[in-house]
This record gives structure tokens, C-alpha cells and sequence, in this order.
């Protein structure tokens, strides 16, 4: 599932989309463009796993398609199709989720069968398929580690499949890492996931309320922020940088369940991330500031929250 910090990074992103576009329709309705976001997220969440499970799958392709060459091999009619039967394989394939999914999305439509096979072969090639395919029987550990094999080794690191991706999601850039995290915690726990709700009714209103209260809040947001700017023009801090400080005071003010602690440090590694070198202990030393001012005012409420 989306966690809070893949909802805030996406919030940030359409807070700086909105900013530089200035495009009246997004500022109207702000969360149809978020709830379009979120929706080519699972998109491309739904295609990198259908992606996987046709690698794995090509093992019966290709021994059909060796074994009716003119003049097969004793290697040709008997390629080893033990990955296509992978327990994990069937149980992403047979989940319900997973189908109503691809009914959803078509997968299918964008997907590069030459890339499949080649990605295919380089897998068979791999020494840790090899080990995998000679033993005899199903190992729950060793079924994962090989589909995962497929993904973190095969798919990830390869070229022609990142430009692949690039070519058909253009939300990539913006969700590679949030993706990598996603299926590894997905192959460890596929039956954990809805595919129909990425986003839980909890974690949208989290966001819609963020998204929205940002935009809302923005002016009071930016009155707080400027005094302890001191010798820095606030036209010229970075505007991601203010951005993030602007979520951040939104989330000190008006979300009375999330911990002061937790918005403070969420929001420094952003900056980290996204921003310039320096923007971590800048945006640090801002909102600690704020925090302690709003604080000692009395303006900071905060209630019983679910960790």
C-alpha cells in the first residue's frame, strides 16, 4: 500500500506542478489531479508486475517453441519449466485483485514481448537460476528469491526495459523509488494487497486534506515562515523549499493526530531528497523554529494518533 510518505511526496509534486503552471482548472479541483496521479501509480504498479509474471511465464513459451523446431535437441525437448509453476507465480496470477487489475489497466497492450524473451534468456543464463532449476521440489524462500531475482536484478538495472517504461509512464521518474519499494514488499506479502485501493479511504483523506489545506493555508503558512527567514530573500529560497516548509507548517497546524516529531523529520528528509544539497538543515531549522514558537503559543493541539 502507499505509505504517508509516498502521499506526501506526491502532494509536493502537485503543489509544485500547480505553482509553476499556475493553471487555473488544477487550482479549482486539485484532488481530481492528485486522484489522477495515484491512479497512473497503480498503472504502472499493475504493468511492472504483469511485466514480471510474463518473464516468468515465457519458460512454457519457449519450451513450446523449442521443442517444434524441424530438428529439436535432447536440450530442445527438454527445457525446464519449473519457474512457470513458481507457487508465488500462481498466487499473483489467481488473485483476484490481480485480475480485476489487469480487467482495469490492460497491461497487455503495452507489453514488449521481445523484451520479455530477452529478459527471459538472460535469466536462464543467471547461475542462481540455474541452481534454482535442478532441485528438485518447491522451497516457499527460494520461489520468492528467484521472481524476485527477476525484478530487482533483471528489470531494474536493465536499459532497454527502464527506457520501455520511460516510453509508456510518464509518471516513472517521479515514482521509481516508491515503485522498487512497493514490489519487494509486495513478493513478500502478495496477499496483503489490494490493487483496487493502493490509496485506503484513510490515506486519501490524508491526502485530499493535505493537498487541499496547503493550497487553502498557504498565505498563513508563508506569514509564519518569513520571519525566521532573517538574511534570506523568500523570493529566492528554493521553491521546492518552500514548498515543503508550507506542508509542513499545514501539518504542525491542522493535523492534530500526526506527532510534531514525525512531521518535522518526514519533511527534512523531502527536502534532502528532492531538493538542493543544503535544503535538509535549512528546512530543519525552520520548521524547529516554528514548532517551538507555535508551541509555546499554545497553537499546536495534537490528540491520540494511530502509529
Amino acid at each position: 500500500m502507499i505509505s504517508r510518505r509516498n502521499i506526501r511526496v506526491k502532494v509536493m509534486q502537485l503543489l509544485y506542478m500547480i505553482e509553476a503552471a499556475d493553471t487555473s482548472v488544477t487550482r479549482q479541483r486539485p484532488e481530481i489531479e492528485l486522484k489522477k496521479q495515484f491512479d497512473q501509480t497503480t498503472s504502472l504498479f499493475v504493468y511492472l508486475l504483469y511485466f514480471m509474471t510474463e518473464v516468468a511465464r515465457y519458460a512454457e513459451t519457449n519450451a513450446v517453441k523449442r521443442a517444434s523446431r524441424n530438428l529439436p535437441s535432447s536440450a530442445d525437448l527438454n527445457v525446464n519449466t519449473k519457474i512457470a509453476g513458481n507457487e508465488l507465480l500462481w498466487i499473483i496470477l489467481e488473485s483476484a485483485t490481480f485480475k480485476k487489475a489487469q480487467e482495469t489497466f490492460l497491461p497487455e497492450k503495452t507489453l514488449d514481448t521481445a523484451l520479455v524473451q530477452k529478459i527471459y534468456n538472460e535469466l536462464t543464463a543467471m547461475p542462481q537460476y540455474q541452481e534454482y532449476i535442478v532441485v528438485e521440489g518447491r522451497d516457499k524462500v527460494k520461489e520468492k528469491e528467484i521472481i524476485k531475482l527477476i525484478f530487482t536484478h533483471l528489470m531494474l538495472p536493465n536499459d532497454s526495459f527502464i527506457s520501455h517504461i520511460e516510453e509508456h509512464y510518464n509518471n516513472w521518474d517521479d515514482d521509481a523509488e516508491m515503485m522498487e519499494q512497493l514490489m519487494l514488499n509486495y513478493i513478500q506479502k502478495p496477499n496483503s494487497y489490494n490493487l483496487q485501493e493502493m490509496v485506503s479511504q484513510e490515506k486519501w483523506q490524508f491526502a485530499k486534506s493535505l493537498l487541499v489545506t496547503s493550497i487553502e493555508k498557504k498565505e498563513q503558512a508563508t506569514e509564519l515562515i518569513k520571519p525566521k527567514l532573517k538574511n534570506w530573500d523568500a523570493e529566492r529560497i528554493a521553491q521546492l523549499d518552500m514548498i515543503l516548509m508550507r506542508m509542513g507548517v499545514c501539518e504542525l497546524l491542522y493535523f492534530e493526530t500526526i506527532p510534531t516529531k514525525v512531521t518535522i523529520n518526514e519533511y527534512i528528509d523531502l527536502a534532502k531528497e528532492y531538493s538542493t544539497q543544503q535544503s535538509g538543515q535549512f528546512v530543519n531549522g525552520i520548521l524547529d523554529n516554528i514548532h517551538k514558537e507555535l508551541t509555546e503559543a499554545g497553537k499546536i493541539q495534537k490528540i491520540g494518533y494511530k502509529k
